[in-house]
């Protein structure tokens, strides 16, 4: 078992994860499961009081007592709860064939550019084969001049190049008009421009003047699941409202050009891509929509110094901008996903697969330090997982954490194959993979995770609303998901 797996269930590691956080967010769950237990107790008194009022012959009141429970309870109070956040539909970019770069095209161009050494080109050829991505990735048009042009003026090109079609690929596959959307979140990690890139989009299909826009940067390869949780939060105040989120990177403003090795990898491993997902809360649409959602949890580490100053993006000694990825990059991550993973899975999983979880914990703790900690089943309340397709030994690594099996890991260690990371459009590629096989079936649950710098993790449970049919006809997997599988996991491994 790998360093992030053992992390992810070791119940003693290394680094004291902040006990304050997590039992501020398991206190929320508590909560909740109060809030049922209350509902579930009612239910039980007003069957009770009936009965006994038709027994015992009571005085109307008592009728009238229980009813007003009951009105309470299971009607009033379900009008004014929260209303429920559906994934209407989302879209992938799918880069054109001119962009894409094969490994020998990238290190021929590599050892034409003057800023890197013989010792980089190495190195960079070694990470390409490591990677788990394949031939057929794409850069931007920019990253093919020798050397590369990273303009702002040039980014802007790529940013129309990816946003322009992947929004009209939505509103066409949705029927909906610019002005139909209340809320637009654009995140972008490497290009913060000016004019925003919500800016750009808004200007592009002159949407209303009142639209609430927002604009995400610097929040790495998670960014794309946290704008969904942001425009949960803002459905939830918002009614009868559409929302769009969408999520790309723009290669040529992430481009590195010197030969500090810790800020190459940036240069192997992102590529071109891009998301829209439209969201909303209008009931409606509940027919219609893809998915329906769940649960959410969202954790950070970035009180924590050396989990902070893990992924920075900062210039080398020559003056050249690139991100550093530090040694601790795995055990970082590894313990910030295990914190989130704690969280989901006291609000998911079955009384029995806690007990067993903890059982296990307080044995190796007290009893046989050298026992091994029990591994809740997952798998018992989800049937889709969509891992982070950052690297293929992450991965790996996460599906033997949580006991997966070939299957599981398989959506994302193909879009890692086929687009390489494309940062926090990525999971969307997953699922994308996941309709275009058609595995998702109506009710079926689905687990997306997204980890990204600073660090933090978020775990988003969807629900299937329909079946999904004809996805592969359609897509960024529509000319070629007949080829996929590749490798299954144990070969890749």
């Amino acid at each position: 078992m790998g360093p992030l797996s053992r992390l992810i269930h070791d119940p003693l590691p290394k680094v004291i994860i902040a006990i304050t956080l997590l039992s501020s967010l398991l206190s929320k769950h508590l909560h909740s499961a109060l809030l049922e237990l209350a509902k579930v107790s009612a239910l039980l008194l007003v069957i009770s009081i009936e009965v006994l009022s038709v027994t015992q012959k009571w005085d109307p009141i008592f009728q009238l007592f229980s009813l007003s429970c009951f009105f309470l309870f299971f009607i009033v109070k379900p009008l004014l709860s929260k209303p429920h956040i559906y994934i209407v539909d989302f879209s992938c970019f799918k880069p054109p064939n001119f962009c894409r770069v094969p490994f020998s095209l990238f290190l021929e161009h590599a050892s034409m550019i003057e800023s890197f050494d013989s010792k980089s080109i190495a190195f960079m050829a070694k990470l390409l084969k490591s990677s788990g991505q394949g031939e057929q990735t794409h850069l931007s048009p920019a990253l093919y001049y020798i050397p590369p042009i990273t303009h702002v003026q040039e980014s802007i090109k790529e940013v129309h190049m990816i946003l322009f079609p992947v929004m009209e690929d939505l509103l066409s596959k949705t029927k909906l008009s610019p002005q139909d959307i209340d809320i637009l979140i654009i995140n972008c990690t490497s290009l913060c421009s000016s004019p925003s890139l919500s800016s750009i989009i808004i200007n592009k299909y002159s949407m209303r003047d009142d639209i609430k826009s927002f604009n995400l940067s610097g929040m790495g390869c998670s960014a794309g699941i946290l704008g969904v949780h942001l425009a949960q939060n803002l459905l939830k105040v918002h009614k009868n409202s559409y929302a769009i989120v969408v999520s790309t990177e723009i290669t040529s403003a992430g481009w590195y050009a010197g030969n500090d090795k810790s800020k190459l990898l940036s240069n192997c491993i992102f590529r071109m891509g891009g998301a829209a997902i439209l969201l909303t809360n209008r009931e409606e649409m509940k027919k219609t929509s893809k998915y329906r959602l769940l649960h959410t949890v969202r954790t950070q580490r970035a009180f924590d110094d050396k989990a902070y100053l893990s992924t920075v993006r900062e210039e080398d000694s020559n003056g050249a901008l690139g991100i550093t990825f530090s040694h601790d990059i795995m055990q970082v991550l590894a313990e910030t996903v295990r914190l989130n993973i704690t969280v989901l899975g006291s609000a998911i999983l079955p009384l029995l697969e806690k007990f067993k979880y903890r059982a296990s914990i307080f044995r190796k703790r007290y009893i046989h330090k050298s026992a091994e900690v029990y591994v809740p089943e997952f798998r018992r309340v989800i049937q889709h997982f969509v891992l982070p397709a950052s690297g293929r030994s992450l991965i790996i690594d996460i599906g033997k954490g949580l006991k997966l099996g070939e299957r599981e890991t398989e959506a994302s260690l193909m879009t890692l194959r086929r687009f390489g990371n494309q940062s926090s459009s990525s999971s969307w590629y997953v699922l994308a993979y996941m309709e275009a096989k058609e595995r998702m079936k109506k009710g079926d649950k689905l687990w997306q995770l997204g980890m990204g710098s600073g660090p933090k993790c978020v775990s988003f449970v969807w629900e299937c609303m329909r079946p999904m049919v004809e996805e592969s006809m359609k897509g960024p997997w529509a000319d070629c998901i007949g080829e996929y599988p590749i490798l299954s996991v144990n070969e890749d491994n």
